[in-house]
């Protein structure tokens, strides 16, 4: 690996409900250690679909189908079917985002994991993620107590955040999830948008180091 003149920053725009965004969590979580003490990683919660209040309909749920098989059959990772039998599910992505939001701030070394641990929890144990104490469940090993945790997550300070934050994403365009930026001279750059390998996200990573 060529030496850089600077430990580059990657913004990764991802969601703890998104298919494709479980699926490319752990390239990221690869080329993170891949660049030990080169990289920095900040997780941007990119709002795949906040504030939903009706339940998916049988239309959204094969389309889910179809996404959820296209991501197994690239990463190989597991998926659990048995979420298409639950009826009058609603799939707000908010309450999920707002958890990782409070993890990082209160443990921003973690997030990622945390993330990992969500999509897991979600895609393969069919956690409910919309509900805020199971999240408080599944982010307490991870040194946040639930009553701190429930606390900071129903505060109006993190909920304005959280709405900050989707700001923030759709002043940096990012129409896709996952999308990864890198900050760059004139602010954040669009690296990659969309799942791909770890050769191909480093080669790409490579090339912009080589223009700096």
């Amino acid at each position: 690996m060529m030496d850089s003149p600077y430990s580059p920053v990657l913004l990764y725009v991802t969601d703890p409900m998104c298919a494709w965004c479980y699926g490319f969590t752990p390239v990221i979580r690869r080329l993170r250690a891949l660049w030990q003490g080169r990289l920095k990683v900040e997780v941007i919660l990119g709002g795949l679909n906040p504030y939903a209040e009706e339940p998916l309909t049988r239309e959204q749920k094969e389309k889910l189908a179809v996404s959820w098989h296209r991501v197994q059959t690239r990463t190989s990772l597991p998926f659990n079917y048995g979420f298409f039998l639950r009826n009058g599910f609603v799939y707000n992505t908010e309450p999920a985002s707002r958890a990782l939001l409070v993890v990082r701030q209160m443990r921003p070394l973690l997030t990622l994991e945390v993330l990992r641990a969500l999509h897991s929890a979600f895609y393969v144990d069919g956690a409910d993620l919309t509900n805020p104490y199971v999240l408080a469940q599944l982010i307490r090993p991870f040194g946040i107590r639930e009553d701190v945790f429930l606390t900071l997550f129903e505060s109006d300070v993190i909920m304005e955040q959280m709405e900050g934050e989707f700001d923030f994403v759709n002043t940096l365009g990012a129409k896709k999830l996952p999308s990864v930026y890198i900050e760059g001279p004139a602010g954040p750059e669009l690296l990659a948008t969309g799942f791909c390998q770890l050769d191909e996200l480093e080669e790409l990573l490579l090339k912009r180091l080589e223009e700096v």
